[in-house]
C-alpha cells in the first residue's frame, strides 16, 4: 500500500459518506414538490413548521448528547439555525414566485460559493476535477433553469433562491468546523428548533396563521419533514463529518435535476428541451466530481 492509498477503514468511511450523500440528494429533491403542495399555507409557516416538527422528532434520540456539547457546538448550532431560517424562508418563498426548476437551480449555486471560501481560507480547497466540475455544473444548472430563471416577473423569486444558496453555504461551513466530533442528532435538533422558532416568530409578527389551512397542506408539511429534512439533511450533515463542503455542494447540484423531473411528473411543469439537456450536463458534472472524490 502506498502512502497515498487510503487505509481500509478510511475507504469504508468514504463509501458510507458517498452513500449518505446519494440518499440525501434524492431525499431533498422532493422538497420543492412537497412545499408546493403545502399551499395555501404561507411559505414562512410551512418552512417553520417543518423545522420545528423535525426538532421535536430528533429530540428524544438526541437528549443524552446535549450535556456533552461544547460551547463552540452550541454556538455554531444556533448560528446554523439562523442559516436554516434564512435558507428555508427565502427559498420556500421563492417557490411561490418562480418555477421549481428556476428556484432549485439558483438555490444550488452553493458549490461556487464554497469554492470561493475555500480559496480564501486555504482550507478544503477543491480538487482539480472538482474545479472542472464546478463550471460544468453551473452551465448545466443554468440550462436547466432556462430563460425564466432571470425573467422580470420572477426576479424576486430568483433573488430569494440565491439568498437561500448563500445561507446553505454558511450552514455547511459551520458543520465542517467540527468534523467527526460533531454529534449529528443533537446538532440537528438545535439547528432545526432555532430555525423553526425564528421563522414562526416572523410569521406571527406578520400576522400570518401558524397552522396549515387544509388537511392536505398539513400532510405535505409532514412529508417535507420526514423525507427531505429528517432523511436528506441529516444524511448530508453526517457526510460533512468526513468530506469537504465543496463535495457536498457539488452533489446537491443534482437536486434540481430530480426536482425538475418530479415537477414534470407531479405538477405537470413540462421541462423544455434545454432544461432536459441541462439535466444531462448537471449529472455529468456530479459524476466528474465524485470520480475524483472516491480515489
Amino acid at each position: 500500500m502506498t502512502a497515498a492509498t487510503p487505509a481500509p477503514d478510511d475507504l469504508r468511511t468514504l463509501r458510507r459518506a458517498r452513500i449518505a450523500i446519494a440518499v440525501g440528494v434524492v431525499a431533498i429533491a422532493f422538497a420543492a414538490i412537497f412545499f408546493r403542495r403545502t399551499a395555501p399555507t404561507p411559505p414562512l409557516v410551512a418552512a417553520g413548521l417543518r423545522l420545528v416538527l423535525a426538532s421535536l422528532l430528533f429530540a428524544p434520540f438526541a437528549a443524552r448528547h446535549f450535556r456533552t456539547l461544547t460551547p463552540a457546538i452550541w454556538r455554531d448550532a444556533a448560528l446554523g439555525g439562523l442559516c436554516y431560517a434564512l435558507h428555508f424562508g427565502a427559498w420556500v418563498t421563492s417557490l411561490a414566485l418562480t418555477t421549481v426548476a428556476a428556484s432549485v437551480t439558483l438555490v444550488t449555486a452553493t458549490p461556487l460559493l464554497l469554492a470561493i471560501v475555500a480559496f480564501a481560507t486555504k482550507r478544503d480547497r477543491p480538487t482539480p476535477r472538482q474545479l472542472l466540475a464546478i463550471p460544468v455544473a453551473l452551465v448545466g444548472t443554468a440550462m436547466l433553469g432556462g430563460s425564466d430563471a432571470f425573467s422580470s416577473d420572477a426576479l424576486l423569486g430568483d433573488a430569494l433562491a440565491f439568498v437561500g444558496a448563500i445561507a446553505m453555504a454558511g450552514y455547511l461551513l459551520l458543520v465542517r468546523r467540527h468534523g467527526e466530533a460533531l454529534p449529528v442528532l443533537a446538532f440537528a435538533t438545535i439547528v432545526c428548533g432555532t430555525g423553526g422558532v425564528v421563522l414562526l416568530g416572523i410569521a406571527a409578527a406578520l400576522g400570518l396563521p401558524l397552522t396549515p389551512p387544509t388537511a392536505e397542506a398539513a400532510l405535505f408539511v409532514v412529508l417535507a419533514t420526514l423525507l427531505p429534512q429528517l432523511v436528506g439533511h441529516t444524511a448530508l450533515t453526517w457526510a460533512l463529518r468526513h468530506v469537504p463542503p465543496t463535495t457536498i455542494g457539488l452533489a446537491t447540484v443534482a437536486e434540481p435535476v430530480g426536482a425538475t423531473l418530479l415537477a414534470w411528473l407531479w405538477l405537470h411543469e413540462v421541462p423544455s428541451p434545454l432544461a432536459l439537456a441541462g439535466c444531462a450536463v448537471t449529472l455529468a458534472s456530479v459524476l466528474l466530481a465524485f470520480r475524483r472524490a472516491s480515489t
